[in-house]
């Protein structure tokens, strides 16, 4: 008649120490992507902060998991199998768990790319560049993001023109531009990539055609508004564009 208590005991026992492991599991995968920075390819970066929390939190839970099953291990040595242990989770419970400690050990970490892109990219009147920019940013120090703000922010586009700019993104092209037109876009975080926003600033470059879909660039030149999707918009007139690693924090921030 005790049959059926040994068999519960031995699966909750085995319960125990698979999420143990789970635990510990996911404390070391966040330990990880804290140490080699690849944090930054899932959350803005002022959100860092929770995945050491993330970290500390799994660890201590799988810590004290470890000493439970052990505890239990010992009292099974020394008590008969009326003695009362706790009762493992469900196996749909450890499920739950384990998708996010499988997902992110066997898909390899690296920040969006051009091919998560569907639809069209925006110029203006996104939500990510509402809040307008610092003027007093030089120019030339300018990225994707801030430009779009000054695009929002003027009465009249042609107040851009003539202004320099040295921007650094990745190529993006559609069916429709012209032969010599391109996007130097990049992706906008707020919070992580579930809200990625892709945006870019149309270029206009001769040589185009040699440039491959995703290609991390840096343009070189000044705006002038022209023709884009058939609108009038600031359109930077690149004077050279030369092929650049990916950046170290591929994503900006609004």
């Amino acid at each position: 008649m005790q049959l059926p208590h040994v068999h519960n005991h031995a699966q909750a026992k085995a319960q125990g120490w698979i999420k143990t492991a789970l635990l510990l599991g996911l404390g070391g995968y966040f330990s990880w992507i804290i140490v080699t920075g690849n944090f930054a390819n899932y959350i803005n970066l002022r959100f860092a902060w929770l995945s050491y929390v993330a970290a500390a939190i799994f660890l201590l839970l799988g810590v004290w998991s470890l000493y439970g099953v052990l505890r239990d291990t010992g009292h099974d040595h020394h008590h008969d199998h009326d003695h009362e242990h706790e009762h493992g989770v469900s196996w749909g419970m450890l499920a739950i768990i384990a998708v996010p400690l499988v997902i992110g050990t066997l898909i390899p970490s690296q920040p969006l790319g051009v091919e998560a892109i569907s639809g069209s990219i925006a110029i203006t009147n996104a939500a990510a560049v509402a809040n307008v920019t610092n003027f007093t940013i030089d120019p030339l120090e300018r990225n994707v993001l801030d430009w779009l703000r000054v695009f929002n922010s003027v009465n009249d586009y042609a107040e851009i023109n003539g202004e320099p700019a040295d921007l650094i993104g990745f190529v993006y092209r559609e069916a429709t531009f012209a032969d010599d037109q391109f996007m130097v876009a990049r992706y906008s975080i707020s919070c992580c990539v579930a809200d990625a926003s892709a945006m870019g600033i149309p270029v206009t470059w001769p040589d185009t055609a040699v440039l491959e879909q995703g290609q991390w660039v840096r343009v070189q030149g000044a705006f002038q508004v022209a023709s884009f999707r058939d609108d009038e918009l600031p359109i930077l007139q690149a004077q050279t564009v030369e092929l650049v690693e990916q950046p170290e924090h591929p994503y900006l921030y609004p």
